[in-house]
């Protein structure tokens, strides 16, 4: 299978994942692509049944496709862990080194990369790495979602280079806490103190890309 496919595989994963709406717009907004080559693919991913695309646009996974898809996840977060903790990676450039390896990665070097780590349970980015994490739920929320004068501690980010530029160029990090200021009207900045000192202003696009604990 081309590493293409296996990335598109990985995102449709990770939008379940986070409960988000699998469509097309979605997907080409994670992968930076065109959305008519999203809907290429994604009909030769229903081609080769790992993918069922609904003319109503509704994208899950087949059983197949998603077995194919956590273990190419597991192994792209398990890389992302040793690159940054053991060769100090920027977390803003891990993704296309860990790209790269996952796809030149079997079995036994994603078990023995994964013991000399002693088994991490999630990425540089927050995300879980399966069958290392046993939690079964995800009780975050999109930071769009927070109401104004709510509180929350950053708990993991979407993959995503252009946005990892972005959010490293805010000086934010995971268990950064945030407060909501204020929404501004017609999808305009939301405005957050970060760590109860810096005001910053996060774009309304980004905010959906950074998920946060249950506030407060």
């Amino acid at each position: 299978m081309s590493p293409s496919k296996e990335n598109y595989l990985k995102i449709i994963f990770e939008l379940e994942y986070d409960h988000r709406k699998i469509n097309n717009k979605n997907i080409a907004d994670i992968m930076g692509v065109s959305a008519p080559s999203v809907s290429e693919m994604l009909a030769s991913l229903t081609k080769d049944k790992l993918v069922e695309h609904t003319p109503y646009n509704e994208i899950t996974l087949t059983k197949e496709g998603r077995q194919l898809a956590q273990d190419l996840v597991k192994k792209h977060r398990i890389w992302e862990v040793f690159l940054v903790h053991k060769l100090g990676y920027p977390i803003r450039e891990v993704h296309s080194a860990a790209d790269t390896l996952e796809h030149a990665t079997n079995d036994d070097l994603t078990g023995r990369l994964n013991k000399f780590l002693d088994y991490p349970k999630r990425c540089p980015h927050g995300g879980i790495i399966p069958d290392n994490c046993s939690e079964a739920n995800d009780d975050t929320v999109i930071l769009s979602d927070l109401a104004d004068g709510q509180t929350a501690k950053i708990q993991r980010v979407i993959d995503n280079h252009e946005f990892l530029t972005y959010f490293a160029d805010l000086h934010l990090n995971l268990g950064d806490e945030l407060k909501v200021l204020q929404h501004e009207p017609f999808e305009g900045p939301i405005q957050v103190l970060k760590n109860g000192k810096d005001k910053l202003q996060i774009g309304v696009k980004a905010a959906t890309y950074i998920f946060m604990s249950p506030p407060k």
